[in-house]
């Protein structure tokens, strides 16, 4: 009997210790996974050192580290303190044994804290612990070999379990810690830089768009650009008048980036685009169980603006029994949701746009005139692009250059090309100005765009003309108003080339960047001979 007894014992230990080993490569394996998905560092850290608790049943784990300027210690994560006790766990560089620890560089066993005079138990966590003996291990955290934090924990095992055990599972950990904190630190550095580079970027383009991502540097757009910075740091609500596609979504968003709801949510809704029975509950939400089909509450898009921009297009086309219930949340900044019994407030900033005459709904009972007079406190009207010629060369420039990045094109637009562009009357505005360039350089066959090109893509569009009765002057030529139609601008265009190239049909077909035949085509339909003078040559 007592032989058995012997022989069992070592079977016992060993199996003991493969348990253990079983238990701390599960640990290790556990860590890793955290630290190969880690998104925020305090969260992490926690989490590693609760699977000590989960797996190895080890207490109070906890990471103190030293601060950016190595100035003290205090504790970054724990598991099993309050955050009481957390706050409590600040020390010296050499202070209790935490201290000694991180001085040294070396690890450390205190077999019976109750004992010891350097456990200084700043947190009070222990004084709870009802147990004779109990135990504390502390293992540096390293970082290229430099001491940054202790990683302690409390040892309450048997005595089947060693110290020496304890202390190389602690070691591997915080060898572990160290390179999460090299990799996270140089994940911070490298976002800090996409920071700063999206600052640099975005300072950029506020300079190139006149600070509000809008291309233009006529006198209209100047005025709009002064009232934007006049009015952006207020709580007033603005109107944005203007046909449609004259940049009214864009001067809503500079309006948001220049206040101090930047940083806040800006919410676009379009009132034309959503069903009337859907409208009431986008904007306000609703709760479960409001109406068929609502399962579950949502949020409507006035709580997902709270503290920032609310954008209400087509502001006209909104119903008029929601118009009352608009003119609430405007006015007080509280609304319930469909089916709801609660009074939610938010804290929104409204900016409304259309392109409708809201005065003459209001004049014909379709629009409120109490919420037209809230919407209108600064209205702004922003000039169609037939009034601000001046800026079309430059959104050309901008167009252009964009879409032959897109489409890994180097387009060009020819001279006539551009000159007929500044004379047409552009009835879509910027928003047709800029679908044309994209159709064009999609769809050209030669490098160099033509007025015959213009024609074939502008076809169903209103017909282009000059709008002044005057000369138009451009920064470095004068664009004539004679040119009536597409058809006289490819004429002269065609003329001009066969005299600058002695009317070689050939030469001329190359610098149009045409066809033999599609030249002798156009020779013929428009009826173009030499002149008789120079035929002597």
């Amino acid at each position: 009997m007592n032989t058995m007894d012997k022989t069992a014992q070592p079977i016992q230990v060993l199996s003991a210790a493969c348990h253990l080993e079983t238990l701390k490569i599960r640990a290790l394996s556990e860590v890793c996974k955290l630290i190969g998905h880690a998104v925020h560092l305090d969260t992490t850290l926690s989490s590693v050192l609760k699977v000590l608790h989960d797996i190895l049943h080890m207490e109070r784990a906890t990471l103190v580290l030293v601060d950016p300027n190595r100035q003290r210690l205090s504790i970054k994560a724990s598991y099993g303190l309050s955050v009481e006790e957390e706050q409590r766990g600040i020390y010296g560089l050499s202070e209790g044994i935490c201290g000694q620890i991180f001085q040294s560089g070396s690890p450390c066993v205190v077999p019976d804290i109750h004992s010891e005079p350097l456990f200084l138990n700043r947190t009070g966590a222990r004084s709870r612990i009802k147990k004779e003996s109990l135990s504390f291990l502390g293992v540096p955290v390293k970082v290229e070999g430099v001491p940054v934090g202790v990683l302690t924990v409390d040892h309450l095992f048997g005595p089947e379990i060693s110290f020496e055990e304890d202390m190389s599972f602690l070691e591997i950990l915080a060898t572990l810690i160290g390179q999460f904190l090299v990799l996270h630190h140089a994940i911070s550095k490298k976002e800090r830089k996409l920071v700063e580079e999206n600052k640099s970027l975005k300072a950029e383009l506020h300079s190139r768009f006149n600070r509000h991502y809008i291309i233009g540097n006529s006198v209209v757009m100047q005025e709009v650009y002064w009232t934007i910075e006049k009015v952006a740091p207020s709580r007033a609500t603005v109107l944005l008048l203007g046909e449609s596609g004259t940049g009214k979504e864009l001067v809503a968003r500079a309006l948001h980036e220049a206040s101090k709801r930047k940083d806040k949510p800006f919410i676009k809704v379009n009132c034309a685009a959503l069903p009337e029975n859907l409208l009431e509950s986008e904007l306000l939400g609703h709760d479960k169980g409001a109406f068929t089909g609502a399962t579950a509450a949502k949020p409507g898009r006035f709580e997902m603006a709270d503290g920032g921009t609310i954008f209400l297009d087509e502001i006209g086309e909104l119903p008029i029994l929601l118009q009352a219930k608009l003119l609430r949340v405007i006015q007080e900044q509280q609304f319930e949701r469909i089916g709801g019994t609660r009074t939610l407030t938010v804290d929104v900033r409204v900016i409304a746009a259309t392109n409708v005459d809201l005065q003459s709904n209001v004049d014909q009972g379709l629009f409120r005139s109490d919420l037209y007079y809230r919407l209108n406190v600064v209205p702004i009207v922003l000039p169609p692009l037939r009034e601000r010629r001046d800026d079309i060369p430059l959104l050309l420039d901008h167009f252009l250059r964009s879409s032959n990045e897109r489409n890994e094109k180097e387009i060009m637009l020819a001279r006539t090309a551009l000159d007929f562009l500044i004379a047409y009357d552009w009835p879509g505005n910027v928003r047709e100005l800029q679908n044309l360039i994209e159709r064009l350089v999609i769809l050209a066959d030669d490098q160099v765009i033509h007025p015959a090109d213009l024609r074939t893509h502008m076809s169903g569009l209103s017909t282009p003309r000059p709008a002044l009765n005057e000369p138009f002057h451009l920064p470095t030529r004068e664009i004539h108003a004679g040119h009536g139609s597409l058809q006289d601008l490819e004429r002269q265009e065609i003329e001009a080339s066969l005299r600058r190239n002695g009317w070689v049909q050939a030469r001329a077909a190359r610098e149009l960047g045409l066809t033999q035949r599609q030249i002798g085509y156009r020779i013929k339909k428009f009826n173009l001979s030499k002149p008789a003078f120079a035929l002597d040559g």
